[in-house]
């Protein structure tokens, strides 16, 4: 690296310098996992030294840490963005799905880090992502909620179905990062169908009950 380069690089405002880093780590961390990764290979990544990583974001595990509360807050904001309450309850979920899963797609070393890294490690590194999971429950939940309020569902069932759907949704997307050759459309439609024809059947009071 030149001279010029290295003055360009200080010049670095702090935010693209850590959005640097961070997505150094992503892609190491998902590749390597949370022990096997090195901070010289991050350093080697993201073409800067390590002194400057400590000094940015401290430790490999506040470095780890830091990547989950990223690609969480990332994950739950398209969500958001996903979901569109002038639609019916069905399309809102549907563009939620696509929403999820078109961020999965298109971060799949982000959702590895976040899911498979994150639950293997435990610890506070878990509590991130149930933070995550439980607002995404509530996005969900609020959508039943509206359905429940218009059509006569049991409104004290929405929180644990939407458990059971947001459960599911991450199932699918693990199973999807062996399976990157299904497009995303596919694989939200897949969850719609299962999810949307059993949901429909329970706004409209239809619901089924073991024989005794």
């Amino acid at each position: 690296m030149t001279v010029d380069e290295r003055r360009r690089v200080k010049r670095l405002p702090r935010e693209v310098r850590e959005r640097q880093i961070l997505d150094a780590a992503v892609r190491v961390f998902s590749a390597q996992g949370y022990h096997n990764a090195s901070m010289d290979e991050i350093s080697d990544v993201a073409g800067v030294s390590k002194p400057m990583i400590y000094a940015y974001l401290g430790s490999k595990e506040d470095l780890f840490a830091a990547c989950i509360h990223r690609e969480a807050t990332n994950l739950l904001d398209a969500i958001t963005r996903g979901v569109h309450v002038e639609l019916p309850p069905d399309m809102q979920l549907w563009h939620g799905l696509r929403a999820f899963f078109d961020f999965v797609g298109e971060q799949r070393e982000g959702w590895q880090v976040l899911h498979r890294q994150a639950i293997s490690q435990g610890g506070p590194f878990s509590e991130e992502l149930l933070a995550m999971r439980d607002q995404a429950i509530s996005i969900v939940d609020t959508l039943l909620v509206r359905v429940a309020t218009k059509q006569g569902l049991d409104d004290n069932a929405t929180e644990a179905l939407a458990a059971a759907l947001v459960g599911a949704a991450e199932s699918l997307a693990d199973w999807w990062l062996d399976h990157p050759d299904v497009p995303s459309k596919v694989v939200a439609s897949r969850l719609m169908n299962l999810a949307w024809m059993g949901f429909g059947d329970l706004v409209e009071g239809n619901t089924w009950h073991p024989v005794d």
